[in-house]
């Protein structure tokens, strides 16, 4: 009987423990979330992209402020569309690397993905590889 009550405290510990770490990274996301839409509503966009992007680039590139600067200028550029801009610029923002997600974009957009990482693979692959700095 002791272990069967020794069990279920450890049992209950435990999923409560799993609970609470699954409750700090919907936290963890939906404050990034937030802190993206923020982007596009403070007098610099850019230097706030620059602030979320650059501890992406730590590491990987010399230069990450060249980096995350030209892929930045580039996709404002490059990308017409206002919500596939924003996907795209949250992805770099968020991950280092140009991604979108589905569900970041209306549905009625989503099917135009493919072609606006057409049109920013090039420039991408020069910001990473060949920045100006």
């Amino acid at each position: 009987m002791m272990f069967f009550r020794l069990g279920s405290a450890v049992f209950v510990a435990c999923f409560m423990l799993a609970g609470s770490a699954q409750a700090q990274l919907q936290n963890q996301a939906q404050i990034q979330q937030i802190q993206f839409h923020s982007l596009q509503k403070l007098p610099d966009p850019r230097g706030e992209f620059m602030r979320l992007c650059a501890p992406q680039m730590i590491g990987r590139w010399a230069h990450p402020e060249s980096v995350c600067g030209c892929l930045h200028d580039y996709a404002a550029a490059i990308v017409e569309d206002t919500d596939l801009r924003e996907a795209l610029l949250r992805g770099i923002s968020e991950t280092g690397v140009p991604t979108i997600e589905t569900d970041w974009v209306p549905a009625s957009k989503q099917s135009e993905i493919g072609a606006t990482f057409t049109k920013v693979a090039k420039p991408a692959l020069q910001c990473m590889f060949e920045p100006l700095n």
